[in-house]
């Protein structure tokens, strides 16, 4: 095991940590019990305590339980940021079922697929998405769907959006139930099965990168590892307020966001939708303490031409993953903020993180250094040789929050997994090197490197480089295929408000050129209105990459 990063280790921090034989359920039942009218969500003017979150979350477990909902049954969860994803999450759990959380931007094509694959029979729905998934009722495995409505937990806040204000919408299906109607169906709460720590939790699906979306099996102890890792290393206590703006469906808001707040029991300040003026404008409303963000929501944030109205001072923690923050883009927030931002490392198959910087000692377009109890190594993708410092190769990873496995998918576990030194370690895909710290740095993933004449250009080194220009505001960078060279190196850039129609594709180019090595530069620059982004933030980078390739294909 690399031992390098203890010797940066942040003092006074233990260096392993017991994980809890409870389950995720636990968490909120003992913190209910702690500080029952302690605020638990902020929500557009309204308020929600842990008493009466508890109360709602039991009640919903008993209508589950009243229809048909029994353990380990996989119940589908689709819908924005709200107090009911948090209510029906925790229901799910306590009727000892399984969440399967999804992408409120899919589509009634992807949403059989989850439907399909977990065999899900029930299903929670923000009222907005209803008509997506009103097809699949009936015509797959889904019979029922409880129906939530945003306005039901929300104030009369003036930033809430659209979505949040709107009224409770009557829905022509008696497959469908009102989220409110559901929860006063049960007078007297049944008994609930009893779930253990080894009990399957979550199915959170893979972004599909590399094929159909897999369903990643994580147990309520795989999550507790992450859940007490993210309050030890971020310092949260009860006093906590965390914005709450990263979707809850992803693993990192997940732990970041939800589930270690409520371990804590600390405040969830919850955003349906991002908008920079609204998270400024809660931020100093609510004086949030803790921001887990991605690094296009860092991006568009500094980029507010509104920033300097707002009191963001509150804040003491700002990190986040997902994508390395451009360095440009680190100094311009530790010039706003005084805050340097803290970065982590971690995928769907690890409930977030597996690696993170020290607080006080963070590195810029770092993952980090390996959580507790993870040992992390670089080996040779091919031969599997185990490398060395500033050594490139692939990210392989064992500890506590490593998941279970694909659901269904024997083969591909197979090659999931790999034996060293009688330790199964779970193979990432991500290339990266160690320094002499011990601190790891993201290449790129496996699969994105582009080929230019024979060399290896990784595409996050590019953009890195172009967000120092100081007109661009985001850039991804993609292989074109070219039948001389093989890859041409193309650059999709989003230029800053203020700088649009000022500059040119050209000028990009010749600034690219006396930046990098000559085979790295972009020689083709197109310019964008925006980048296609995941439902979590990220740039997809993929998408952008077959456009490129149908491109040719038709020519």
């Amino acid at each position: 095991m690399m031992r390098l990063h203890l010797n940066y280790w942040p003092s006074r921090m233990p260096t392993s940590l017991s994980v809890p034989e409870t389950t995720l359920y636990d968490n909120l039942e003992v913190t209910a019990r702690r500080y029952p009218n302690k605020m638990a969500v902020m929500y557009y003017g309204a308020r929600l305590s842990y008493q009466k979150l508890l109360q709602d979350v039991d009640r919903m477990a008993a209508y589950l339980h009243l229809a048909g909902v029994r353990k380990q049954d996989r119940i589908l969860l689709y819908m924005q940021n709200s107090p009911q994803f948090i209510i029906a999450y925790y229901a799910i759990l306590r009727a000892g079922a399984v969440v399967v959380p999804v992408n409120p931007m899919n589509l009634t094509e992807e949403l059989s697929h989850y439907i399909q694959d977990g065999a899900v029979k029930l299903g929670f729905v923000g009222q907005e998405l209803f008509e997506r998934i009103a097809p699949l009722i009936g015509s797959s495995s889904l019979e029922q769907v409880i129906n939530a409505t945003y306005s039901d937990y929300s104030g009369d806040a003036t930033e809430a959006s659209d979505v949040v204000k709107a009224p409770r919408m009557s829905v022509p299906s008696p497959a469908a139930i009102e989220w409110m109607k559901a929860l006063t169906e049960v007078d007297d709460p049944p008994q609930l099965p009893i779930t253990h720590a080894d009990d399957l939790a979550v199915l959170s699906y893979t972004s599909g990168t590399t094929g159909k979306p897999k369903g990643c099996m994580h147990t309520h102890r795989t999550i507790q590892a992450n859940v007490v890792s993210t309050t030890v290393w971020g310092a949260m206590t009860p006093d906590v307020v965390s914005l709450t703006t990263l979707p809850l469906f992803h693993v990192t808001g997940m732990v970041h966001s939800m589930h270690a707040p409520v371990y804590t029991g600390a405040a969830m300040v919850v955003m349906t939708r991002w908008d920079r003026n609204t998270a400024a404008a809660l931020i100093q409303q609510h004086k949030c303490t803790h921001w887990t963000n991605i690094s296009t929501m860092v991006v568009d944030f500094l980029a507010n031409p509104r920033l300097g109205e707002f009191d963001t001072s509150s804040l003491q923690v700002i990190d986040g993953g997902g994508a390395p923050l451009p360095a440009a883009v680190g100094e311009k927030l530790y010039q706003t903020t005084g805050l340097r931002y803290v970065e982590g490392y971690g995928l769907s198959e690890t409930m977030s993180q597996t690696h993170f910087n020290p607080i006080d000692r963070p590195k810029l377009q770092c993952m980090g250094i390996p959580a507790f109890d993870v040992d992390a190594r670089i080996i040779d993708p091919e031969t599997l040789e185990e490398k060395g410092v500033r050594e490139e190769g692939e990210v392989v990873i064992n500890g506590p929050q490593v998941f279970k496995g694909y659901w269904q998918r024997p083969e591909e576990n197979e090659n999931a997994f790999l034996n060293i030194d009688g330790k199964m370690f779970f193979r990432t895909g991500d290339i990266a090197y160690y320094d002499e710290e011990g601190y790891f740095f993201m290449v790129d993933r496996v699969k994105r490197m582009i080929n230019a004449s024979g060399l290896k250009v990784w595409p996050s080194e590019v953009e890195s480089i172009l967000y120092r220009h100081p007109a661009i505001e985001q850039a991804c960078v993609v292989g074109v295929p070219d039948e001389r060279k093989g890859e041409e190196i193309k650059a999709y850039v989003v230029l800053q408000e203020n700088q649009r129609g000022l500059i040119s594709e050209e000028e990009i180019i010749r600034w690219s050129q006396l930046q990098m090595a000559a085979y790295k530069y972009p020689r083709i620059i197109e310019f964008v209105e925006s980048l296609p982004v995941s439902g979590s933030g990220k740039i997809l980078w993929r998408k952008l990459q077959e456009l490129e390739q149908s491109k040719t294909a038709k020519s």
